[in-house]
């Protein structure tokens, strides 16, 4: 039995723990907060209750894959699991109004021709069998083994473009960026729209994404979007509560300063308090800039790793960061029985929308000037569940409004401290919003706003950046650091690790750790 540190009460921290407790192994989890589940919180007040990270769950069998290798009750025994239809709603500028149905291939077909126009459906659906290729061609080394010394095959973009047509045409298309794969198959701009909204809400800019990208709205539209009854949060305590009949230790308030060295690997922690913690392995579930702090500074990549972009190079994590704006709204007034759960009102204008989140350098890397953050109407989710849980009674509604930003930054791009910045980008967030819910600026009794500076005080990343998923192609730059570092015994969980961000990827992150510590640096994926 070895005694394992881990640094962080996140998800894929968690979960990395409950799989080495239940695989024998004696676990303490050390948190700088005082509570657990990072990202995946709850704000509550006056009988509100409102998630403060995701709010729908895609890949579900992540996480009853958890709870069945961790004990003998099922993920649907601790929380309730239901999915939501239809599984979105998307208003766009010109009026257009569709809703698309849950995990029906199907029924999306029909509601594009019904809502956009004949051949709308097939040009989608055409789309998403080249996603499923992608999807089929990656999905092990990219999401089930331990990223590969040699990754280079997953630099190279999965998505399989269409031929060209005509006689001076012969031959395929390069796969280019999300953008590109929108103009060229899908030809209308509300499908575009559709397409890049999936990329935005995983902080991604469609146009330097790689077509890859295309397996996201895939990955939605075939397994569905899924609610946990009193939201996302009871996902969380769950595999707390999971962690502790498994006998992991939770500290909290338990800020790590640094991981202790001894013959040459991870031989525990130092606390703020100074308090030493030995362990025979170290799981840290932190961002790549803390880890390296952890380190005394020096570097934790081994050679040839995929490398964050704070490490200085053009490899790893992509090329554009983003953060959060998140609005709770507490509504005088019940829901509308026809309300959707989830409705995505789009931007009116996609090149100020794009230039205002990652800025208008060449390829819109996020090198160039950036206006004030949602200057232009931002592409808005509105979050509408139909959960008692989430209100005081059914007189009242909790509504969760969310777009993805600039990140913070006290000398640009955008310094979400600022006086009046956050209260006037949720102005925006709301008027967007009435799209969604007419009259919604009379029914607010009161308004609660997160910006991704208060993203950066709870996870510690100093611009509040949000870590989006890790996709193949883009000469790798959309990959994450693997779950192994140059230091033996150290191990890294959670979205900046391998496989990247979202709560499915954070639980897959766990699991790999666990796999890894347990069978040794050589497994390569369950078989």
């Amino acid at each position: 039995m070895a005694r394992i540190a881990v640094i962080g009460a996140g998800m894929g921290a968690m979960a990395a723990a409950a799989r080495l407790a239940v695989a024998g192994h004696q676990v303490a989890v050390y948190e700088r907060g005082s509570g657990h589940g990072g990202g995946v919180g709850r704000f509550a007040r006056d009988g509100f209750t409102f998630d403060t990270g995701p709010g729908l769950l895609h890949l579900p069998a992540v996480y009853r894959d958890l709870f069945l290798k961790t004990g003998k009750e099922s993920l649907e025994s601790r929380v309730e699991l239901r999915q939501v239809d239809p599984a979105g709603r998307h208003l766009f500028a010109d009026g257009t109004d569709l809703r698309l149905p849950n995990a029906s291939r199907a029924g999306v077909v029909r509601a594009l021709d019904e809502a956009v126009g004949a051949g709308a459906g097939e040009r989608w659906s055409d789309l998403i069998n080249r996603a499923r290729e992608a999807w089929d061609a990656t999905r092990r080394p990219l999401l089930e083994e331990p990223l590969a010394a040699d990754w280079s095959a997953l630099g190279r973009d999965p998505y399989p473009a269409p031929p060209r047509r005509g006689w001076f045409r012969r031959g395929r298309q390069r796969p280019g960026t999300l953008a590109e794969v929108a103009s060229r198959e899908l030809r209308d701009a509300r499908l575009t729209a559709l397409l890049e909204s999936h990329a935005l809400a995983y902080s991604l800019d469609p146009r330097t994404a790689p077509a890859g990208a295309t397996v996201l709205p895939y990955l939605e539209q075939t397994f569905g979007s899924w609610y946990v009854g009193g939201g996302l949060r009871a996902l969380a305590d769950a595999l707390y509560e999971r962690c502790r009949a498994r006998r992991v230790e939770f500290h909290f308030d338990a800020d790590v300063t640094s991981i202790l060295e001894k013959d040459g690997r991870a031989a525990g922690l130092t606390l703020a308090d100074g308090t030493t913690v030995a362990a025979d392995s170290v799981v840290a579930g932190v961002s790549p800039m803390a880890l390296r702090a952890l380190l005394g500074d020096s570097s934790p990549w081994r050679d040839g790793d995929v490398l964050p972009p704070a490490a200085g190079t053009g490899r790893g994590a992509g090329t554009s960061s983003a953060g959060r704006l998140t609005v709770f709204l507490a509504l005088r007034g019940g829901r509308d029985a026809d309300a959707a759960h989830r409705t995505v009102v789009h931007a009116a204008d996609r090149a100020a929308e794009l230039a205002s989140i990652f800025g208008t350098g060449a390829g819109g890397d996020g090198t160039g000037r950036r206006p004030e953050p949602c200057v232009a109407r931002p592409t808005v989710t509105v979050l509408r569940p139909d959960d008692p849980a989430t209100r005081p009674d059914d007189d009242h509604e909790a509504v969760t409004l969310t777009a993805t930003v600039a990140p913070h930054g006290a000398r640009g791009p955008v310094d979400w401290s600022r006086p009046g910045v956050a209260s006037a980008a949720a102005d925006r967030l709301v008027a967007a919003a009435e799209a969604a819910i007419p009259g919604l600026r009379e029914r607010v009794l009161w308004r609660e706003e997160r910006t991704p500076r208060d993203t950066a005080a709870d996870t510690g990343v100093p611009d509040g950046s949000v870590p989006s998923p890790a996709l193949a192609g883009g000469d790798g730059r959309f990959l994450r650091p693997g779950n192994l570092t140059r230091l033996p015994g150290l191990y890294l969980a959670g979205g900046w690790a391998h496989p990247g961000g979202g709560l499915a990827h954070a639980g897959m992150s766990g699991a790999l750790v666990a796999g890894l510590l347990v069978e040794g640096a050589d497994w390569r994926g369950s078989q």
